[in-house]
């Protein structure tokens, strides 16, 4: 994935109030409500667990950016209690057609003091060959795709990570 060009690259950060002993991200992602999820942002819809065929822990989210619905196929690749990474291809529905993005979600947290964190979440997204070809056809340049969908993706992003810091926190404060 590292050598497409990239999209969107934002990463905003919010304090948690809770010891990082007590917070364990994935548990979080992978048993997070639906109603959680919905609260965190306005563009979220729906949010859901699977397995992938090799049995590795999966994240569905539905949401929609800049008007686009996108089903976000969110594979686990780094797990562990301070840090989780998800990748996905993700389906964008566009007025012109389903197309992909590769999508790389990051968040982490690390110690402050005995109580509090610092949570931070990052998400890049990159093109894939067939979401090219699509601009392509379309005579769009991809420097002027990538101007346009900056602001949304990185209003969103910023706008939920307090949000998500809020709700892991939650989780956290419920654990034993």
């Amino acid at each position: 994935m590292e050598n497409k060009p990239i999209i969107v690259d934002s990463s905003f950060s919010a304090v948690i109030n809770a010891p990082i002993e007590k917070i364990n991200i994935p548990e979080w992602c992978f048993t997070l409500p639906e109603h959680e999820y919905q609260a965190c942002s306005p563009a979220h819809i729906s949010a859901g667990v699977t397995t992938s065929p090799d049995g590795k822990r999966m994240s569905i989210n539905v949401e929609i950016l800049g008007g686009n619905p996108m089903v976000q196929h969110y594979l686990e690749t780094v797990s562990e209690p301070a840090h989780l990474i998800l990748e996905s291809v993700s389906d964008v529905f566009t007025p012109t057609g389903r197309v992909t993005i590769l999508v790389h979600w990051e968040m982490s947290v690390k110690k402050i003091d005995d109580n509090t964190c610092e949570f931070t979440n990052r998400v890049i997204s990159r093109p894939t060959e067939e979401f090219m070809k699509g601009l392509e056809k379309q005579g769009i340049p991809f420097e002027l795709f990538k101007t346009q969908r900056q602001p949304v993706s990185i209003y969103h992003n910023q706008s939920e990570t307090p949000l998500f810091a809020k709700s892991i926190e939650r989780h956290a404060l419920r654990q034993n």
